[in-house]
């Protein structure tokens, strides 16, 4: 039996009933809740309500208990808009954009608005979102100076999505992209976020407890605005999670807790990716300016691999049982994304004019505009926004809230180099025509049959460096969802793997991958990659875990063309 819904998905996300946050935690509570050979007399009265939304959920009424798990729980929990969608409910339309991406308004930036979002919109992009770097400056006056350059950008380019918002000095941490529906406070809202919990404007970037819970409560700040209705939505998704190693485990997961409709994910491949062009003609330097190492502020669990990127993507998300995949094993929604982190643009003719320092952009909150600089930088480490790595999301219409929708419900595929047209994934109950699709739960009878589906579609036109990418190769990666987990710092699945490879050497225009999962006998995760083939080797886990994955990218030679990859987001499976 499949599950629906009594509403439609074509209106904004609404978050009345959002008041008490869900999460994928389970506890005794629920296990009695769960348990329908306990009498309702026998519970307490706050497990007869929790028994009564999960029979609301269509997750309990059957004559047998149901063995549970985290994502069960997760599922049942979730609010009606939440993460899991009516039965074959797939995207109308696919947006690919970039969440990270500066301007002149950044310290370390260049461009004007305008010109970040002509060259998307040129290189693809349908939306994009301005996140130049919170501090004690823009803090004070960037947040209002960028915005009347969003509002003129939105009304010359006005079928190209433009976000504000910013990139947060996550107290105790990296570094995240912020961002709000557009609206009257937008402005209001981010300069109040920026101001009250920014690391650099708070000097609460060292890594302590009470920096951690600033951090936390930043987030849940957000979800209060849109409960108030200030702004329509708010987002976070941390950046460059491993670059640096000061992202540890539980600060993750305590985002992520803090309020899941605000904390949504991470950068599952960084930007910069043209550092790892070769000196002669780029920089000879680290994809994603990965080449770090353990500072004082590093979680001491991460080894020496994890400061590096592997095949462009972040050790967290490349590593198949790694950090990522405990956190789905865990039954916890959290999605990755790819982005330029565009500041300075490799092979670009501009420079700052004379007289643009740091002391006038102190002053005046922004450089002055670009010029013509009569040289090329054939050594800046970043591509324009939509150049390599694309960000696609899955919408039910063509708007700013329908992005900020199909990005919280984990409707995202990513890709660098265009190796792919298109991806589409689903997990359907054999002989039903359609399942859930990425981001989505399959709630199915024990036992049933049920299988995955992969269509791409391959690429027939060139990429932005001139050559047609050949896809060579899809996985398989599937996982147990074992519920939460009792240390927070944990960042392994054991019982997560790659389980087939497909050769698609080849394979022209649309084609369908079918593997069948077997009876639906536990709950579990699957999520799809794709690579061209060229580097590979076993996984940092080891070859029973991952016989050929992304291979760790070394400084100085780590051409970003010659290694592409695309990665889906997860579809589970819950038994009932």
């Amino acid at each position: 039996m499949g599950h629906s819904h009594d509403h439609s998905h074509d209106h904004p996300h609404s978050h009345e009933h959002d008041h008490h946050h869900p999460n994928a935690e389970l506890d005794l509570g629920t296990l009695a809740a769960l348990d329908e050979s306990v009498p309702d007399s026998d519970l307490s009265p706050a497990e007869v309500s929790r028994r009564a939304l999960l029979r609301s959920a269509g997750i309990l009424g059957g004559t047998a208990a149901l063995a549970v798990t985290g994502a069960q729980f997760a599922a049942a929990t979730a609010p009606r808009d939440g993460w899991i969608f009516q039965h074959g409910n797939r995207p109308t339309v696919w947006l690919a954009g970039d969440h990270h991406i500066h301007t002149q308004l950044s310290s370390d930036g260049l461009y004007r608005v305008i010109d970040q979002a002509r060259h998307a919109t040129a290189y693809g992009l349908d939306w994009l979102v301005i996140t130049d770097h919170g501090g004690a400056t823009h803090a004070r006056i960037g947040v209002d100076l960028v915005n009347p350059q969003i509002k003129a950008a939105r009304a010359e380019l006005r079928d190209t999505l433009i976000f504000q918002g910013l990139e947060w000095n996550i107290p105790a941490a990296e570094h995240g992209t912020v961002f709000v529906a557009p609206g009257s406070r937008e402005v209001e809202v981010l300069k109040q976020f920026e101001n009250g919990y920014d690391g650099s404007v708070n000097n609460a970037g060292a890594n302590s407890p009470a920096n951690e819970a600033l951090a936390v409560s930043g987030i849940q700040w957000l979800g209060q605005q849109v409960d108030k209705r200030r702004v329509a939505d708010a987002l976070f998704l941390a950046n460059h999670p491993a670059r640096n190693g000061i992202d540890s485990p539980h600060e993750i997961r305590n985002w992520r807790d803090a309020d899941p409709r605000i904390a949504i994910g991470f950068e599952g491949a960084p930007g910069h990716q043209a550092g790892g062009l070769p000196k002669g003609i780029g920089a000879g330097n680290a994809r994603g300016i990965y080449g770090n190492a353990p500072n004082p502020n590093s979680f001491p669990g991460y080894p020496a691999e994890s400061y590096r990127t592997w095949g462009g993507f972040d050790w967290m998300t490349a590593t198949v049982g790694g950090l990522w995949d405990s956190l789905l094993a865990e039954g916890k929604p959290w999605w990755i994304t790819a982005n330029s982190d565009s500041h300075v643009n490799w092979n670009e003719t501009s420079r700052r004019p004379d007289g643009s320092s740091q002391e006038q952009f102190d002053r005046d909150g922004r450089y002055m505009d670009p010029v013509y600089g009569n040289t090329v930088n054939s050594t800046a480490s970043d591509f324009w926004p939509g150049f390599y790595s694309r960000t696609h999301v899955g919408a039910d219409r063509r708007d700013y809230l329908a992005v900020m929708e199909g990005l919280r419900h984990g409707r995202v595929w990513v890709d660098h180099g265009a190796l792919v047209k298109g991806v589409e994934v689903e997990v359907r109950e054999v002989g039903k025509r359609y399942g859930e699709p990425l981001g989505g739960a399959l709630i199915v009878h024990k036992g049933r049959p049920i299988e995955l589906v992969v269509r791409i579609t391959t690429q027939t036109v060139p990429n932005w460096a001139n050559f047609v990418p050949a896809l060579n190769r899809v996985d398989v990666i599937r996982g147990s969802v074992t519920g939460p987990v009792g240390d927070k710092d944990t960042m392994t699945a054991p019982n997560t793997r790659v389980v087939k490879q497909w050769d698609t050497a080849g394979k022209r225009g649309t084609f369908e991958l079918v593997y069948p999962l077997g009876r639906a006998e536990e709950a579990q995760y699957v999520r799809v990659r794709g690579t061209d083939g060229n580097r590979s080797q076993p996984g940092y886990l080891g070859a029973v875990v991952d016989p050929a994955g992304p291979k760790l990218d070394v400084v100085g030679d780590a051409d970003p063309w010659v290694d592409l990859w695309f990665y889906t987001n997860p579809i589970w499976v819950l038994p009932k």
